[in-house]
């Protein structure tokens, strides 16, 4: 998937945060560190430090969004990040977003802190983001 690409679907799917740059999403696929799992509807970007992982990034074009796209994303750049040795994936999400805090509840990932006022909403509001982390290992 390109950029451009990219940055459409997050453009799409994004409020709050806001939605990424074409540029942006080309300086973080040239990191080395980072890895990208993406299809038609949908794409995932970690970057990935020692043993740990951060999701960047997860977007699924609001048509696709609800049909299990996201899920399966999620886990698909989890083994990918377990195969490149991470054993931990963290992120951040808008306390605002109910859709993606389910979707990360139900993968497993359990709140370990908070960064209040983190966002600014469109219309200029702050908004909390919540620091989710989840083992990569084995699920129980």
């Amino acid at each position: 998937m390109t950029p451009k690409a990219m940055a459409a679907i997050h453009g799409r799917s994004f409020v709050t945060p806001r939605a990424w740059t074409e540029a942006e999403f080309t300086a973080q696929l040239a990191d080395g560190n980072v890895i990208v799992i993406g299809d038609g509807p949908g794409f995932a970007l970690a970057r990935i430090v020692l043993d740990e992982a951060e999701l960047l990034t997860l977007a699924v074009d609001p048509p696709n969004q609800g049909q299990g796209h996201g899920l399966r994303l999620l886990q698909l750049i989890e083994a990918d990040a377990l195969t490149k040795g991470a054993a931990t994936m963290f992120l951040e999400v808008s306390a605002e977003n109910g859709a993606a805090r389910a979707l990360y509840a139900k993968a497993g990932y359990q709140q370990i802190g908070a960064r209040p006022r983190y966002y600014r909403s469109p219309e200029g509001r702050r908004v909390d983001a919540l620091i989710l982390s989840r083992n990569l290992g084995p699920r129980a």
